[in-house]
């Protein structure tokens, strides 16, 4: 990731992540989302990252499924969006299928282990 789209993502996801600063010293909004994005660009598990970035493993478990919502709620008017007639989605299928060659389907889900 670029270091302007890290920027443009952290601008846009900052204000639903970033927390009431009366208790503590609150882990900045730049913080939660390298987490997050190393989190999910890798196999690491909370307790690997926690000695990695000297976060409690528990506060890692906490935020990065709210900055996974924040970034589904910033952005998901302008990047999700559904077929919404059977010919729509029969020409998902199609490109599926000409792209991965992997014929009547419309998509694959991938998890994280």
């Amino acid at each position: 990731m670029t270091p302007e789209m890290f920027r443009e993502l952290l601008q846009r996801v900052t204000p639903h992540i970033d927390k009431d600063h009366r208790h503590g010293m609150p882990i900045q909004p730049g913080m939660k989302l390298a987490m997050t994005l190393r989190y999910m660009a890798s196999e690491d598990s909370y307790r690997f990252m926690a000695c990695n970035f000297r976060v409690p493993h528990n506060t890692i478990s906490l935020f990065i499924p709210e900055v996974c919502q924040a970034i589904i709620a910033e952005y998901q008017h302008e990047v999700f969006k559904f077929p919404q007639t059977a010919d729509e989605w029969r020409e998902v299928a199609e490109e599926f299928g000409r792209r991965w060659n992997f014929h009547h389907a419309c998509g694959v889900i991938d998890g994280k282990q």
